[in-house]
């Protein structure tokens, strides 16, 4: 056997998936039914969140130079008109205090480019038609131009979108609805109305019938269109993929119901998407996985769905490589039950439901077509529009919303990988919760720590003057800092994906050693654990 992970679907999700696995030592390969690399971007935002969790894969520098990293936007009240700057938050603990704007398909360049670099190709054109779970193994059949191919590996992922097979093949059952509302997605050359400035930065035009996004990162014209409007009664359509085109005539209509003085002067491209939320009843079927859109799906609210994926392929890659590079594919409770790899569905599944009931609520203000949401678009928004501003300005308030919505506030407590050492270590993150940001020392000049764990791996983090680690705890999994500037003796263990998984007050060895081993840092747990 050749291959530990097998990647089906080369979006973000999928391409996160396989970069994080390699870089944890597992031997991945990564198919993609679409023989072409380019499709229309649906997803146009990275948070905060998402771009820590991409940093130790050495892609942020680049994935930045493509990005608007001081976005503004221009959100249009009726006859008000107020201007925001989505960046510059009130958020010390990550690098990244912005929204930052980036179209999928330079996310999707970038990710592909690094698995290049990495000697992994995306191989284009060959579909995953079916996948067995198997006790000691997964199987999947590949098809393409070259013919039927039958592949053994340890894991199965399935990055493959909503009608996902790898889903399918592990008899995963979703629950979900769809929504009476869908999206349109355009790519546009627009004229200004005369005596009308050209627009600038994203703009919002928010109505009786719902919002109307118009952002500069149009790929085959100037600027992107995204809509809600009524679906009308269409179905038999795939959800969350692009539709039939939506005619010039309807598009014009959809602005100058939104009060945009703009006139459409080429259409390149559209499409009416359909859209449900849902959320898979399971996350895995023994070695087969599920991620992103395979495993949730959401509104365009807030911008979720490529965040989600990539921080769902980030949780999952380093336990599929350190489960792979277990003897047994990873340690065992005595119940036989998979801690490790069951750890994903428990952490990751909680996240998605918080995150569905957070889209759900937002798309409801945003496009619900109910008289309600209808009157709050229309009505009261433009009434209350004059205060919008004194409300940016309360740095706190917002920042904390930004918070919530780029996910910076998940935490895995729940979670059997979280362990409390014993004494607990007062006043740090507890086990679980995401490490912030700060400055540090290792010895030199003052350092940011995020910088310092921007690599793969567990890193474990000692205060000034704790114990050293017991040698059984180092490996080629594991690093360790003391931090100068930090008095003490307590020590942090801190997984791949940023977030405290153990933690203690004093020397505590034996945790230490056992939840290494649980984590799969180390090949085996100790004796008598």
């Amino acid at each position: 056997m050749t291959t530990d992970l097998l990647v089906a679907g080369a979006g973000p999700t999928g391409l996160t998936l396989a970069l994080v696995a390699h870089d944890h030592g597992a031997r991945v390969r990564i198919v993609e039914r679409r023989p072409e690399f380019f499709r229309p971007s649906r997803a146009l935002i990275l948070h905060p969140r998402t771009l820590e969790v991409l940093r130790p894969l050495g892609v942020t520098g680049t994935l930045l130079a493509r990005s608007d990293t001081a976005p503004t936007a221009v959100l249009r009240l009726g006859s008000r008109e107020v201007e925001t700057k989505l960046a510059d938050f009130a958020l010390p603990g990550t690098a990244y205090p912005h929204l930052t704007l980036v179209r999928q398909t330079d996310v999707e360049d970038v990710l592909t480019r690094a698995l290049a670099d990495r000697g992994v190709r995306v191989e284009r054109g060959t579909e995953l038609v079916d996948a067995l779970d198997g006790e000691r193994n997964a199987a999947a059949v590949l098809r393409s131009p070259q013919g039927t191919e039958e592949v053994r590996c340890l894991f199965v992922a399935g990055c493959d979108g909503p009608d996902s097979t790898v889903g399918a093949c592990a008899g995963i059952e979703w629950r979900s609805r769809p929504y009476a509302v869908e999206v349109v997605l355009a790519d546009l050359d627009l004229a200004s109305a005369p005596g009308t400035p050209d627009p600038s930065g994203a703009q919002v035009f928010a109505g009786r019938d719902g919002l109307v996004f118009l952002f500069p990162l149009g790929e085959q014209a100037a600027w992107r269109l995204l809509a809600t409007r009524a679906a009308g009664g269409r179905t038999g359509r795939e959800f969350g993929r692009p539709g039939p085109a939506v005619p010039r005539g309807e598009l014009q209509r959809l602005l100058n119901d939104a009060g945009a003085r703009v006139r459409i002067e080429r259409l390149a491209w559209s499409a009416r998407v359909p859209l449900r939320c849902g959320l898979a009843r399971r996350f895995r079927g023994g070695r087969l996985f599920l991620a992103g859109d395979a495993a949730h799906n959401y509104s365009p609210a807030t911008g979720q769905g490529m965040n989600a994926g990539i921080q769902d392929a980030v949780n999952l890659g380093w336990k599929l490589a350190f489960a792979a590079g277990g003897a047994e594919g990873g340690f065992r409770s005595e119940s036989g039950d998979d801690i490790l790899l069951d750890s994903y569905e428990v952490e990751r599944r909680a996240a998605a439901h918080r995150r569905l009931l957070l889209t759900h609520v937002a798309f409801w203000a945003e496009a619900s077509t109910g008289r309600v949401p209808g009157w709050l678009r229309g009505v009261a928004a433009p009434y209350l529009a004059p205060a919008v501003p004194a409300l940016l300005r309360q740095r706190r308030l917002v920042s904390e919303g930004i918070r919530v919505i780029s996910q910076l506030r998940v935490t895995y407590r729940q979670s059997p990988l979280s362990v409390q050492g014993t004494p607990p270590l007062r006043g740090a993150p507890r086990p679980g919760d995401r490490l912030p940001d700060a400055t540090v020392a290792v010895g030199g000049a003052p350092q940011r720590l995020h910088r310092l764990l921007a690599g793969p791996g567990v890193h474990l983090l000692l205060q000034r003057d704790a114990d050293s680690p017991p040698r059984a705890a180092t490996g080629p999994h594991v690093a360790v800092l003391r931090l100068a500037n930090s008095p003490g003796r307590g020590l942090v263990a801190v997984r791949p994906d940023g977030h405290v998984g153990f933690q203690c007050g004093a020397a505590d060895p034996a945790g230490l050693l056992g939840w290494l081993a649980l984590a799969g840092a180390t090949a085996s747990p100790p004796a008598g654990a």
